[in-house]
């Protein structure tokens, strides 16, 4: 009898499944008209995603102020009872939305998304949509003090949702209403609780409806269906709920194979699809020891990672997404299985990048430096958190929220009902925070802990991590990483240094840098126990109040310049500790011409066999390398242009590298 009422229920969810839903998701991002409070005469037609801080951003004086976008639309075509959102992906940092001269919300927080309905105020044409952006800073929104532009604009898209009167709510904190909660992952099943949160049904037609869940994987091959009616009250609305069932599943395996599933979810009123919206998700289990380090699926995958701002000269925040593939396809160049998003939520596509290519990813909300004591700071902060999470539950490569970055004074229980609140939203994920304070009483709140530290940099010499590190690893303390380590570079400057330059001053030579993440990695590559290390930063990014290196108004620490045309030095260093895929290359190409006392020449290579051709002469290394760094001190430099070629041999196989430097005796 089960038999014949499982096939019924599989006939019935086929012929249920093969009918379309009526949800549009029309783009909203042509034909926008612009401009400053500050000018309010100069008018300007833009697309978006826009940001009007991206020629400025670097300069002290940026523009933070209010500015005012506005559309004028015809409403969509929709079938009768259909209702109309409006979606912001993300609006920096508030935004008064308003239709028709009718103000539709306040949203505050500059990186997530939120979501108003349109229907009962459009007309047939000629409606008028305005957003009041306000990026000044505030006192009652994060972040108030940080390190980076805070640029303005709708610098993410928009989008008009269509749906039918009774759907998956897109309300719910502008998440997309459909959650799958992981019970188990392993290589004989994975099962995921999921829950659909409906809206616009009177109790009479709830009563009617039913769930419909697919799972299918990358091939488009049906391993999982379901049909449910049961019904929970889920963050206040109506949800239906059921679980699903993998038998043999491929996992979620980070860079080694980031297997992903299509989870579809079908509203159904007896054989009719109501509404239907489908989710990339899979299935990993992520564990964190003091001793043992960080282990996915069960297996040691401690993170070699970087950190990411996501801004661009001209552009500031309003990038592409040809852009993120960019940043993507640099950051998997080096190796790195993954990615802290510092120091607030990414763009919806860069998760999905994420999970596509297997990058484990720390999460954060904008909760930086500086924490009044205030109900309206703390609600904000709060709301923050809350979006980050749903709007981004279904992610397989998110693997932990955190609650702050280097936080300053001691706002305890803020950040411990930030903790309580990640908990609650969602128990399958740790918490974590970046402090740079190894005696703050807030480093003890989160599940799992990482620092950031510059030795070599802001203190003592690069060595000085091994110190930096063991300290901070004590039996009663939370699993350790380190979440920012680094140094200033300008591809302009170069010189051979025993010491740290100013990091506040014009100097920030190439060399400096490579050796300080030489030195750095070493010393935490030889601690398994360290969960994780960020290096800070993938990218040069704007920072308006900075006035250093070559370029004021930039943080330069990262590995590649600001627009990504060069990577520096210290980006080989990594790819041959990180990138199994055989490479060389010659360090301090760009510093010619040399003197006397800079005539050491260094290679990373990850292969094997190498050795140096001098003006025509063959030099093997001195002595054995060090996490892949070959160097050679003795080379007779000829007075003016010397060749040099490193070869390396890889199964057979010779790659080379090769440059042209110049010897001034």
């Amino acid at each position: 009898m089960k038999k014949i009422l499982l096939l019924l229920a599989l006939a019935l969810l086929q012929t249920v499944s093969a009918r379309a839903a009526g949800r549009q998701v029309l783009p909203f991002n042509d034909g926008w008209s612009f401009y400053k409070m500050s000018a309010p005469g100069d008018v300007s037609d833009v697309d978006l995603p826009h940001c009007y801080n991206g020629v400025d951003g670097t300069r002290p004086g940026y523009y933070r102020g209010e500015a005012i976008y506005s559309k004028v639309f015809d409403a969509p075509e929709r079938g009768s009872g259909d209702r109309v959102f409006i979606r912001f992906e993300a609006v920096g940092f508030q935004a008064g939305v308003s239709l028709n001269g009718v103000e539709l919300g306040h949203h505050k927080g500059g990186f997530t998304a939120f979501c108003y309905e349109l229907t009962d105020l459009l007309r047939p044409e000629g409606n008028l949509l305005e957003v009041k952006v306000d990026n000044r800073k505030d006192m009652t929104l994060a972040p108030i003090n940080a390190d980076f532009t805070m640029f303005g604009g709708i610098y993410r898209p928009v989008s008009l949702l269509v749906l039918p009167k009774g759907h998956i709510t897109p309300m719910d904190y502008a998440s997309p209403g459909v959650y799958m909660e992981q019970l188990e992952a392993s290589p004989q099943m994975a099962s995921g609780a999921v829950k659909v949160l409906v809206d616009g049904f009177s109790q009479k037609q709830l009563g009617k409806l039913s769930l419909h869940t697919e799972l299918t994987d990358v091939n488009g091959n049906i391993v999982a269906r379901s049909v449910s009616d049961s019904k929970m009250t889920h963050n206040g609305f109506t949800a239906l709920v059921d679980t699903l069932r993998v038998v043999n599943p491929e996992l979620w395996d980070g860079r080694r194979s980031p297997a992903l599933y299509t989870l579809s979810a079908s509203l159904a009123d007896g054989d009719r699809i109501i509404d239907k919206v489908t989710q990339t998700v899979g299935f990993r289990t992520v564990t964190v020891d003091h001793d043992k380090g960080l282990s996915l699926n069960g297996r040691p995958n401690n993170i070699r990672g970087v950190n990411r701002h996501q801004d661009r000269p001209g552009k500031g925040w309003a990038i592409s997404e040809a852009d993120h593939l960019e940043d993507m396809e640099l950051i998997k160049e080096i190796g790195a299985n993954g990615i802290r998003l510092a120091h607030y939520p990414h763009a919806e596509f860069f998760y999905d990048l994420c999970d596509r290519e297997g990058m484990l990813v720390w999460a954060e909300i904008p909760f930086v430096e500086q924490a009044p004591d205030t109900e309206e700071f703390a609600a904000s902060t709060k709301s923050q958190l809350i979006e980050l999470i749903r709007q981004n539950y279904n992610h397989p490569s998110i693997f932990c929220w955190s609650l702050f970055n280097e936080l300053g004074g001691e706002p305890v229980a803020l950040v411990s009902e930030l903790n309580d609140i990640a908990h609650a939203e969602d128990a399958g994920r740790y918490t974590t925070a970046a402090s740079n304070s190894d005696n703050s009483p807030l480093n003890d709140i989160p599940d799992i802990m990482a620092y950031n530290t510059y030795p070599g940099w802001y203190w003592a010499d690069p060595a000085t991590m091994q110190y930096a590190i063991d300290w901070k690893y004590r039996p009663d303390k939370q699993p350790l990483a380190i979440s920012e380590y680094g140094a200033g570079a300008s591809v302009k400057h170069h010189g051979i240094l025993t010491e740290h330059p100013e990091p506040g001053g014009e100097y920030h030579p190439e060399e400096w840098q490579a050796t300080v993440h030489e030195i750095n990695y070493r010393e935490i590559d030889k601690r398994d126990f360290v969960w994780g290390t960020f290096v800070w930063n993938m990218f040069d990014f704007a920072s308006a109040g900075r006035t250093e290196g070559d370029t004021h108004g930039m943080n330069d620490k990262g590995l590649v310049t600001y627009d990504r045309a060069t990577p520096k030095d210290a980006f080989y260093f990594y790819k041959a500790n990180w990138n199994d895929e055989p490479m060389v290359h010659i360090s301090g190409k760009r510093f010619s011409p040399r003197r006397e006392d800079a005539r050491q020449v260094k290679v990373y290579t990850n292969c094997d066999g190498i050795y140096l051709i001098h003006n025509g002469v063959r030099y093997y290394p001195d002595g054995n390398p060090q996490a892949h760094v070959y160097t050679w001190d003795n080379i007779p430099w000829a007075d003016g242009d010397n060749r040099f070629t490193a070869h390396a041999t890889r199964d057979g196989k010779t790659i080379y590298d090769n440059c042209i430097i110049s010897y001034n005796k």
